[in-house]
């Protein structure tokens, strides 16, 4: 019964989204997936049946998300695990993107996934059951990125929200997994999938190497593979007592301990300091 559990996949129809639900429907499971072109996703994987239900979704509309759900429990009788894959990178120093990007951006990576949790929890409380994964980066645990503040930001916050979800679920008998990938090779850095500031200013060289090394460099060369991470998403799926963190990929791992190291430092350094606010 288990290979028969329902997934419902944001952002399905490219990258790490669509190498999932292809993996999941090869798999056995049954696939609701969401996407802004219902077309691309079609010619991807297929139309309607007994196992894949794509849906046109915009992430960032709440009653649209509840619509979608309500048509995913419909078509396939419940919804057992749910993916907050849906989102974008946007490149562009603190000071030179508008208040109109960062809060596009925000709407689609924290509040967009927040809409879907809403809806599905309401389903895994009643049923005592059900997993999320909500997919951050790397960038969601260390930020040190020129040009990047805003993106990791993004992913910092579905941090701090899939923390506090794991222990509320747990009422529930639910899960919730925050995964880290590295840099996988998909079209994530690829024109028309990354935005980047419509008014960059040339002083902020570290940013616009940063930018170009990305787009230019990085694309096309990321180290890991997005099938391999989608079958240890399905192989976590099955644990009797999955992460709530989940790091993908030796170059997170790398950067985690970094951070970690860093972290220690900054603890053993200023010490005495930090620990001289206690009223006496």
């Amino acid at each position: 019964m288990s290979m028969k559990k329902v997934w419902f996949v944001t952002g399905a129809s490219k990258g790490l989204g669509l190498a999932l639900v292809r993996k999941l429907l090869e798999s056995g499971y049954r696939v609701a997936a969401t996407t802004r072109s219902l077309e691309s996703l079609i010619n991807e994987i297929g139309d309607v049946s007994a196992t894949f239900l794509p849906l046109e979704m915009d992430v960032t509309s709440d009653s649209n998300v509840k619509e979608a759900i309500e048509n995913t429990v419909s078509h396939f009788g419940g919804i057992d695990v749910v993916v907050n894959n849906a989102g974008f990178g946007l490149v562009g120093s603190l000071e030179e993107l508008s208040d109109d990007e960062v809060k596009d951006n925000f709407n689609v990576n924290v509040f967009g996934p927040l809409n879907v949790i809403r809806h599905a929890a309401r389903h895994f409380r009643q049923q005592r059951s059900g997993h999320f994964f909500n997919i951050a980066s790397i960038g969601g645990y260390s930020g040190g990125y020129a040009g990047f503040g805003v993106y990791c930001s993004t992913k910092f916050a579905m941090a701090g929200f899939t923390e506090a979800l794991a222990e509320e679920m747990k009422d529930f008998e639910a899960k919730a997994t925050l995964v880290y990938p590295g840099y996988f090779r998909t079209n994530f850095l690829s024109k028309g999938s990354i935005k980047t500031s419509a008014r960059p200013i040339e002083d902020y060289k570290s940013a616009r190497a940063s930018e170009h090394a990305h787009l230019n460099q990085i694309d096309g060369q990321q180290p890991n593979d997005p099938d391999k991470a989608a079958e240890a998403l399905i192989h976590v799926s099955e644990q009797a007592t999955p992460p709530v963190h989940l790091f993908l990929g030796e170059d997170a791992y790398e950067i985690a301990h970094q951070k970690i190291g860093m972290i220690r430092d900054a603890l053993a350094s200023n010490e005495k300091i930090g620990k001289s606010t206690a009223i006496v």
